[in-house]
């Protein structure tokens, strides 16, 4: 496994990020433990989850299976780089209005409190907002997260779903407290969505924020089974499949050519930009884990780059120049 260092912190992490939005939902106990424990023998240790996580009327159950495995030892906990988020509804009766989504002060203190007590530990390394609040003000945002920092409860803070100039004011909020800010940026980023490529990917790369891309795979249709019908992933509606079929069958045609799967290629391209930190897989199960861990081992060459920006094209280049002079 490679590493590299989440944005301008010290902080190393692997460069592919366990994502476990699948485990309840989707995996089942049993194998979600396989994942995680296949995770560290391979070396990620980036592990990212959130506290709506388990299911439409299960949020958090996600972070308990997480938690029991903790709880069975062997250094799990000490070698795990725990990312969560906070910013959804939980629907908890006893916060009343503030259960609502948003990033009050009074809801991110509860909220993490929560969190941890869930995951069965005392402090996350990455706590992230799961999305912008606009009805919020930095002064109050930061000053919640440097007293969670004093307290030793959370290391770093990452964002989510934010616009280029979201980071840029957060960071300038920051600095005017002297401290340190966003040490990350989770976007939705693929070979099928290359929007962050105008303001987010540049404007985080400026800023020393690390980008972690989650949907790398386009919610399964870049994962090589969206064409033959296997596989029950919500991404893989008809519509989508047809909307972009013929992308679809020009790059299984070149994966084929240079003998590889295209979820490999997939991650590999997300990988090759600089702005990435780590795409989030999210595997359901250990063989899709096991098949992801190829993507850091290939570079795409020239050619190939070249080749999947005329199948999937790009703005071409950042704003404003991607449409002005």
């Amino acid at each position: 496994m490679q590493y590299t260092r989440l944005g301008k912190s010290g902080l190393k992490v692997s460069r592919l990020c366990l994502g476990t939005m699948n485990f309840g939902p989707e995996t089942d106990e049993k194998e979600s433990f396989r994942i995680m424990d296949a995770a560290l023998d391979a070396g990620v240790q980036f592990f990212d989850t959130a506290n709506v996580y388990g299911g439409r009327e299960s949020h958090g159950r996600t972070e308990e299976i997480i938690g029991r495995w903790f709880a069975q030892g062997g250094g799990r906990r000490e070698k795990v780089v725990l990312a969560t988020k906070v910013y959804g509804d939980m629907e908890d009766p006893i916060d009343g209005p503030n259960a609502e989504r948003g990033l009050s002060a009074y809801k991110i203190r509860r909220h993490l409190e929560a969190s941890l007590k869930r995951l069965q530990t005392d402090h996350v390394e990455l706590y992230q907002m799961h999305h912008v609040d606009r009805n919020v003000s930095w002064a109050e945002l930061w000053g919640v997260f440097e007293n969670l920092i004093r307290q030793g409860k959370i290391d770093y803070i990452g964002s989510s779903n934010f616009a280029g100039w979201h980071l840029a004011v957060a960071q300038a909020e920051a600095k005017a407290r002297h401290f340190l800010g966003l040490v990350s940026e989770q976007h939705k980023y693929s070979l099928l969505c290359r929007l962050p490529e105008l303001e987010v990917l540049p404007a985080a790369k400026e800023l020393g924020i690390g980008v972690i891309p989650w949907s790398p795979l386009a919610g399964g249709l870049l994962g090589g089974n969206a064409l033959s019908g296997t596989g029950s992933r919500s991404g893989r509606s008809k519509e989508a499949i047809e909307k972009h079929r013929s992308q679809l069958e020009q790059f299984s045609a070149l994966c084929r050519e240079i003998g590889e799967k295209e979820d490999t290629v997939a991650l590999a391209w997300v990988l090759s930009h600089p702005a990435v930190t780590a795409p989030i897989i999210g595997p359901r199960t250990l063989e899709q884990f096991n098949r992801s861990l190829r993507a850091v081992e290939i570079t795409l060459d020239e050619e190939v780059l070249r080749k999947l920006n005329e199948i999937f094209p790009g703005p071409g280049r950042p704003a404003p120049e991607a449409y002005a002079w």
